[in-house]
């Protein structure tokens, strides 16, 4: 299992507070065929020289200026050379040491393209304000506004290849859009991991004001429309609903 080299791909930009945090819970894994990429947007804060500490643990670094998330995270793709590629941002990290063994595990033991797991939202303290319990797919779930957690999402280097990468045109929903082109339209094998893989920082981009919300809103429509859901207006209202019995 240990011949499997899972590439991790960490995108930054002004992340002095929560990137070490992050680096650490990657480090820390006790599956070690581990290829760590970091990609930061020209940080101007104290972010570079926390990189520099841990460089001895980093295959590939850059700090340029880049046309956003998505932009960063095709570049930590593009400089990758693991089987199997996964992404944690910079103010995510891991909720458990063996998480990376347990992906490894099923991808080598199983006819699995795609897998994903379960997420925990915490506030500043550490305190989970939300679990995402992603549950099962079938088929057709995407209709009713599910979507994996994408900080939980690892799959194939060749389906990057295949099916492309992050689509920057749609804005903050490039990675629901992306899930959607590989899982619902392309029916790729999925397999999902009932596990809490992942502890994410509330705050995100798509949520910080009424405006952001709605143009995510508009994204996830644009690429309801584009990966065949059946009813997309109806999907956009149902996506935010499931929400609710998250913090449930």
């Amino acid at each position: 299992m240990q011949n499997l080299k899972i590439s991790l791909i960490t995108v930054c930009q002004n992340a002095e507070r929560t990137l070490a945090r992050c680096i650490e819970s990657v480090i820390t894994q006790d599956y070690k065929n581990i290829e760590y990429i970091v990609i930061d947007g020209g940080s101007t804060d104290g972010t570079l020289q926390i990189i520099d500490q841990y460089k001895a643990h980093i295959d590939f670094f850059v700090s340029e200026p880049d046309s956003g998330i998505y932009d960063a995270m095709n570049k930590g793709i593009k400089h990758s050379s693991g089987n199997i590629i996964g992404i944690l941002n910079s103010d995510d990290f891991f909720a458990y040491k063996d998480i990376i063994s347990s992906v490894a595990s099923v991808f080598a033991e199983k006819n699995v393209d795609v897998l994903y797991g379960n997420l925990d939202y915490i506030n500043p303290n550490g305190g989970i304000i939300r679990k995402w319990n992603a549950g099962v797919y079938k088929d057709g779930k995407f209709n009713w506004g599910w979507m994996p957690p994408h900080p939980t999402f690892y799959c194939k280097r060749s389906l990057f290849e295949s099916l492309g990468l992050y689509d920057l045109g749609f804005g903050s929903a490039a990675d629901y859009e992306l899930m959607l082109r590989y899982i619902h339209l392309n029916k790729v094998n999925v397999c999902y991991l009932n596990k809490t893989m992942v502890k994410m920082s509330i705050g995100g981009v798509s949520n910080r004001s009424y405006f952001n919300r709605l143009k995510a809103w508009r994204g996830d429509f644009k690429a309801m429309r584009k990966n065949g859901v059946l009813f997309p207006l109806l999907c956009v209202m149902f996506k935010p609903m499931r929400k609710i019995m998250q913090y449930l």
